[in-house]
């Protein structure tokens, strides 16, 4: 529905074809694109028309007649701003929107009908600042900001949040006290917006009723006026339908919750599992858990008697050592000839 506000808007269509041009065409060993003719200045030969092309115009430029607006039954607009005014009577939806309505006595807010005869801007910011309504504007205050994008060079500088919604009967100068508010806006009850009462799809407005206002809508949305959705539940206490003697006398008793089944084990990776398969290699495989555990215990001792045994063979080997040098060092046998003595 927010683009039914859109202009139309397209580029030129004389956008990169302002020059003549002609294409070569084949055997000159260069694209078929259309070139500019002449000569003795470097824009001639030069690519010229292709979207690729320096100079030339973009691909699928656009035009005024496209698609801009979106039609929308009558019957699925009111539904729409029917749903988005009860919306605004829900304060979960209302602050979900960021709007600060702690100090707010109650919502809907809905005031005398003398709210729409307020003639200057300081008698509606008392107004605002009396009601707790005054901290919504003051949020819109902090939001201001510069826009991103080209928009700020397009009469669009800055963009802030939305404030408090008015709503009105009879214009008697409430326009020209509260439209200088920042972020306030203002409605006439006979000419509800829906973009105002939502903005950006989302429902929960905070709005300021005059009394006049709210009365009028029972003669908007009366007997002779617009229809109003019908309910489909008129009770929405799913629970209390639900634990309400009518219903569980009908209804069937509660069943249980279903059987729980044990994982099954894996006989390869479990002894139990498959003493249950074959109670026989399960007795084996216990045998050779055993086998293994002993020799893990006997280990220590076997590496104890074999670190003993290499200890007293280096014993053995020292003396043969000793030995050999002290037989060494008695010299040759023939050293002194025959002489015996």
């Amino acid at each position: 529905m927010a683009k039914n506000a859109r202009q139309a808007y397209a580029v030129s269509t004389k956008a990169g074809k302002q020059v003549t041009a002609e294409s070569w065409g084949t055997g000159r060993a260069v694209a078929r694109i259309p070139r500019v003719g002449g000569g003795g200045t470097s824009r001639s030969g030069q690519g010229a028309y292709g979207n690729m092309c320096r100079g030339g115009h973009m691909f699928a430029p656009t035009k005024t007649w496209r698609k801009w607006h979106r039609k929308i039954n009558i019957p699925q607009k009111r539904y729409a701003v029917a749903s988005a005014v009860a919306a605004t009577a829900v304060p979960a939806l209302v602050m979900a929107r960021g709007h600060r309505i702690d100090n707010i006595p109650e919502i809907p807010l809905i005031l005398e009908s003398s709210l729409q005869a307020t003639l200057k801007t300081s008698q509606a910011k008392t107004i605002l600042k009396s009601l707790g309504a005054y901290e919504d504007v003051e949020k819109v205050v902090d939001s201001k900001k510069i826009r991103a994008g080209k928009g700020k060079m397009r009469n669009r500088r800055y963009v802030m949040r939305r404030g408090p919604l008015v709503i009105y009967k009879s214009n008697d100068g409430i326009e020209r006290a509260f439209r200088n508010l920042p972020g306030v806006e203002l409605c006439c009850v006979d000419r509800l917006n829906l973009l105002q009462l939502a903005p950006g799809g989302h429902m929960g407005r905070f709005c300021i009723w005059s009394q006049d206002a709210m009365e009028a809508l029972d003669t908007i949305y009366g007997d002779a006026g617009k229809k109003i959705p019908a309910a489909p539940m008129t009770n929405a206490d799913l629970a209390r339908i639900i634990n309400s003697d009518e219903i569980q006398s009908v209804v069937a008793p509660a069943k249980r919750g279903n059987k729980t089944y044990l994982r099954k084990k894996n006989p390869i990776t479990s002894v139990k599992a498959l003493e249950k398969l074959d109670p026989y290699a399960a007795a084996a495989r216990k045998a050779a858990t055993r086998a293994e555990e002993a020799r893990a215990g006997n280990k220590a001792a076997l590496l104890a008697a074999k670190r003993a045994a290499q200890k007293s063979k280096k014993q053995y080997k020292e003396q043969g050592k000793k030995f050999y040098e002290a037989a060494s060092k008695q010299g040759d046998v023939c050293s002194s000839g025959f002489n015996v003595n």
